[in-house]
């Protein structure tokens, strides 16, 4: 009974930090990977703020048929589901930009497409029309809505050239879950798989580029450990760059899912902070060293690029930089230009 009380407790302390972090301030730190300092990203325009569209895979339960806000439950659906998300995009003006911080940034406009069953991973392989793609996999206490917005300012903050996609898994999105969230991640495992394998199995072409938050690391990682005993070299070599930010991963489960991945460790980049607050809190509730908080010099053994973000930032959490700091978007574009060979 003690140890759910403690449990409860830090998960309540988590909660006030997070609802915290959006009023930090930040430094003017740079954060650096080992090609040195991040350079400022070009002023051009992403795909998706000229096609606002999202793919979508997902194990989260549908809502409606076809499907009506919130669209995507944080209970488990049968099997993966496919989803075309129509966004509307920011006001780029002044006014615009003075009033997201109040009224938000990326929205749902729409979801007028979606397909349940077999055939899913198809139906989002054959929508990305064989470029190159970004999937973005969301962490802990997310809903189907915050990881679609996360996904959308992703991409158009690296100014991404190809299809935005999001792989999102039934959280719960409530701070007093995070047990449920594991499972719900793990669970997903098999059908995140069935979505690589069919984008990889497209014979026209296209880099699989995945950017994976916290919790939503372990959930990548594993399922790149499948990938490759599974489905062999040939499904790998798709695979672009693969850039875990903040990964909420045991330290030791870390490192054997990357010795099993060979050679392809060095499409890894991980995004690290030895102050981040919500791994440390993270690491309280699950036990054990997160992966993402580790020293720099223990995750470069391993084989992985590491981009340390500890010098950046004055907020209380520093665990999504990568989704509003331009040095850490940097971070991210390298990584992927690195995956294309550019």
């Amino acid at each position: 009974m003690s140890s759910q009380i403690v449990s409860r407790r830090v998960l309540l302390r988590f909660g006030a930090l997070a609802s915290a972090a959006g009023l930090a301030p930040s430094l003017g730190a740079c954060v650096t990977d080992d090609l040195g300092t991040g350079a400022a990203l070009p002023e051009k325009q992403s795909a998706l703020d000229v096609m606002p569209v999202l793919l979508v895979a997902t194990t989260r339960k549908p809502v409606g048929n076809p499907p009506r806000p919130p669209y995507f439950s944080s209970d488990r659906g049968r099997g993966l589901s496919f989803a075309e998300v129509r966004l509307s995009p920011p006001d780029r003006s002044l006014l615009g930009k003075v009033s997201s911080v109040i009224t938000g940034d990326w929205t749902i406009g729409a979801v007028p497409k979606s397909e349940s069953g077999p055939g899913a991973a198809e139906a989002f392989a054959q929508s990305a029309l064989g470029r190159d793609v970004l999937i973005y996999v969301h962490g802990y206490r997310e809903s189907f809505e915050s990881a679609a917005v996360s996904a959308a300012r992703l991409s158009d903050g690296i100014r991404f050239r190809g299809v935005s996609g999001l792989f999102t898994w039934p959280s719960a999105a409530a701070t007093l879950d995070y047990n449920y969230d594991r499972e719900s991640a793990l669970w997903s495992r098999d059908a995140f798989e069935d979505l690589l394998k069919a984008l990889a199995a497209s014979p026209s072409g296209g880099r699989i580029n995945i950017v994976a938050h916290s919790m939503g690391t372990l959930l990548t990682l594993e399922t790149l450990r499948m990938l490759r005993a599974e489905a062999g070299e040939a499904a790998m070599a798709r695979i672009g760059a693969v850039v875990l930010a903040a990964p909420d991963i045991d330290f030791d489960l870390f490192s054997n899912g990357v010795a099993r991945l060979g050679p392809d460790v060095a499409k890894i980049t991980v995004i690290s902070s030895t102050n981040d607050r919500a791994l440390e809190l993270s690491a309280a509730l699950a036990g054990g060293v997160r992966a993402g908080a580790v020293d720099r010099a223990k995750l470069e053994a391993l084989g992985v690029r590491v981009a340390d973000a500890s010098d950046y930032g004055g907020g209380l959490i520093n665990h999504d930089l990568f989704l509003s700091n331009p040095d850490v978007q940097g971070v991210v574009k390298r990584a992927i230009a690195r995956g294309a060979g550019v």
